[in-house]
């Protein structure tokens, strides 16, 4: 975001009413489908302003904030609550604590220890939580509902065009289309999901503890692998055996094979970076996403 874009951002706002001190103004570089500032207004309470990318990301706003109305009342920890709502500006007030990733430069700085225990048993209550959301009612809200079977054709028809789009590995191919045939490795049930929890969309407070969460874009029912796949890409075996105990003493209800599954998740992460960047149809998404469908080709 350049100078004249943030100043651009700033006079929408007043416009709207929030009258900002461009002299707090932080840039966080974190989001594919928003820019993201921070900033203080006149009285000194820190607001975030998300500005959308691109069409497909405005399209999909009012999705979100029914998702937002839907969990906050589900949840122990803070969710955002939107006070302006535009084509060209989302503001509200920031949720309590500090996200425990964020890039500078395009490289990560953790804020947190990816490892910590303290860290992996509240991700599983906080899970719990999420996942307990009654699916009736989330389809009552309007959230997108997808069914195991819906999950799973909907990874298949994605391999598909990412592989008809893209140059992609044999090997990865291979080891896709072995999962989606596995049936021992999927869910019978979906449930209430975030689908981005990782430590950048995680807020934490001065002791560690899960104060809030961010960036619902991407919510719906659907695979409960999917908010446990980070925490076992990032967080190690142990974290993530951490979480699971946590999760089923709050009531959460796993299957045999959820690491498994959760492995194979990640290892499928290529194509969904193959369907953003053919979302986006924009060339630097399109080159990264070649790079990692086919790495040996890409050099």
């Amino acid at each position: 975001m350049d100078s004249s874009t943030l100043d651009d951002v700033i006079q929408r706002a007043v416009w709207r009413g929030l009258a900002l001190n461009k002299d707090t103004v932080e840039l966080v570089d974190t989001g594919l489908d928003f820019q993201v500032a921070l900033a203080d207004d006149a009285a000194g309470e820190r607001w975030v302003l998300r500005i959308p990318r691109r069409p497909d990301v405005v399209e999909r706003m009012d999705d979100e904030a029914r998702i937002l109305d839907l969990v906050r009342p589900h949840l122990s920890v803070a969710v955002p609550d939107w006070t302006i709502r535009s084509e060209e500006l989302l503001a509200y007030r920031a949720l309590p604590g500090h996200p425990g990733l964020t890039l500078r430069g395009g490289e990560p700085q953790w804020h947190m220890d990816p490892e910590s225990h303290e860290f992996a048993t509240a991700l599983g209550r906080l899970l719990a939580e999420l996942h307990s959301i009654d699916v009736d009612q989330a389809r009552d809200a309007g959230v997108e509902i997808r069914t195991p079977e819906q999950t799973r054709q909907r990874w298949q028809e994605e391999v598909d065009q990412v592989s008809g789009e893209f140059d992609v590995a044999g090997e990865l191919l291979t080891r896709w289309r072995t999962w989606l045939d596995a049936d021992e490795l999927w869910p019978d049930r979906t449930v209430m999901t975030h689908g981005e929890l990782y430590p950048a969309h995680i807020l934490l407070g001065d002791t560690g503890e899960i104060t809030g969460v961010l960036d619902w874009t991407t919510a719906r029912v659907d695979d409960p692998g999917r908010d446990f796949t980070y925490q076992f890409s990032i967080g190690g075996q142990e974290a993530f055996d951490l979480t699971v105990a946590a999760y089923e003493e709050a009531g959460g209800t796993v299957w045999p094979k959820l690491a498994e599954h959760c492995h194979e998740l990640w290892a499928a992460s290529p194509v969904a970076y193959g369907m953003f960047a053919l979302t986006t149809g924009e060339p630097q998404h399109r080159i990264a996403a070649a790079a990692l469908l086919n790495p040996e080709a890409t050099g």
